[in-house]
């Protein structure tokens, strides 16, 4: 069965990493939304300065485009995207009516921790915006799954929730 998935949570979570993982498991090609930002937005986030709902307007809009040209070619996808308020994630369900998303959430400390580890030009100013703009996802519109585990535990925690939407 075809299916799209927004792998969804604040900058620094693990997105990237763990919808590649995901992916691979599952044989369904992972995408990184953040390509898909304008570079006056990657400008932006590079000098401190956070996006607002303008700047996520155009970036959405591609998204949920995105997201419709897979499920119009019957094609899965896991697409990496903040998708931190409901209004954004209504915008990219646009594209999709069954779009499912599947939500990292873990502490802010955990995911400060994790990013002073690596190369990540996002900083802690940054970080708490994220946090204060995330409108965190009820049960009944995603799928959880906590990070405060060491990335194999992850992984699977995320394929034993994602695996029957694809079979």
């Amino acid at each position: 069965m075809d299916r799209r998935v927004i792998v969804m949570g604040v900058s620094g979570i693990g997105k990237s990493s763990l919808g590649e993982a995901i992916g691979t498991n599952l044989s369904v090609p992972y995408i990184d939304g953040d390509q898909y930002h304008p570079q006056a937005n990657v400008d932006k986030m590079a000098h401190g300065t956070p996006l607002n709902d303008d700047d996520r307007a155009g970036w959405l809009d591609k998204l949920s485009n995105l997201i419709s040209d897979h499920q119009n070619q019957g094609q899965s996808a896991l697409i990496g995207c903040s998708a931190l308020k409901k209004s954004y994630r209504e915008k990219l369900r646009q594209g999709d009516p069954n779009l499912l998303f599947l939500f990292l959430e873990g502490s802010f400390e955990v995911i400060r921790a994790r990013m002073r580890q690596r190369d990540h030009f996002f900083s802690d100013d940054l970080l708490v915006t994220q946090f204060e703009t995330l409108e965190a996802p009820g049960a009944d519109e995603a799928i959880a799954v906590n990070i405060d585990s060491d990335f194999d535990t992850v992984v699977s925690r995320a394929l034993d929730s994602l695996r029957p939407y694809f079979t």
